[in-house]
């Protein structure tokens, strides 16, 4: 029963763990692309952001600007197909991390939410890659702003998140938690008898 009962106190914390990651990685024919955003991937609204896509080939050759026609294109969530971007943010070589001259663009949200990034990608003259479109989703938090409106859509953004918790992600813990309950309940009556 104590094997079981750790058991439960190790399995359960571990089941409600989300796979997280630092970078985006989207893939679209024989490009990969990877968006990082300066500051650790945590953009403000109404704060200068530093997106840069590493992008590369299959076999890992990186494509820098100079052998991509692309373009950048931010939405706002949701929106529909056929709306015009609300940004286009000009793209310019940077260097970042072990890439060099890879796509970069300075972004500013105008307000906290979700927003989808799309690169969309066609080979210059000398360059062998399939065209391609990569769509990154991007959470952008409250920033400097002192507009209360800000303010209104981050807490509309937290109570939409919240109502998009899996039921099985609450009931998990509590289920967990009540058959740890049983179990230590269950062994102390034994005792008493």
């Amino acid at each position: 029963m104590k094997y079981l009962l750790l058991l439960n106190c190790l399995v359960i914390p571990v089941i409600n763990v989300y796979p997280a990651s630092a970078h985006s990685v989207k893939i679209a024919g024989d490009v990969g692309g990877t968006l990082h955003i300066e500051p650790n991937d945590n953009p403000r609204a109404g704060e200068p952001t530093q997106a840069w896509f590493a992008l590369t080939r299959k076999g890992g050759r990186v494509i820098p600007l100079a052998q991509c026609n692309c373009r950048l294109a931010v939405y706002a969530q949701p929106y529909a197909p056929g709306e015009p971007p609300l940004l286009e943010p000009s793209l310019n070589p940077v260097a970042a991390e072990r890439y060099q001259g890879i796509p970069g663009a300075e972004i500013v949200f105008p307000k906290p939410g979700i927003y989808q990034l799309q690169l969309n990608g066609k080979p210059t003259s000398g360059a062998t890659f399939k065209p391609f479109n990569l769509k990154f989703e991007v959470t952008v938090a409250a920033g400097t702003s002192n507009n209360p409106q800000d303010l209104q859509d981050v807490n509309s953004g937290v109570a939409q998140g919240e109502s998009r918790l899996p039921l099985l992600a609450i009931a998990l813990p509590i289920l967990g938690f009540v058959g740890i309950l049983f179990v230590v309940l269950q062994n102390m009556r034994g005792r008493r008898e």
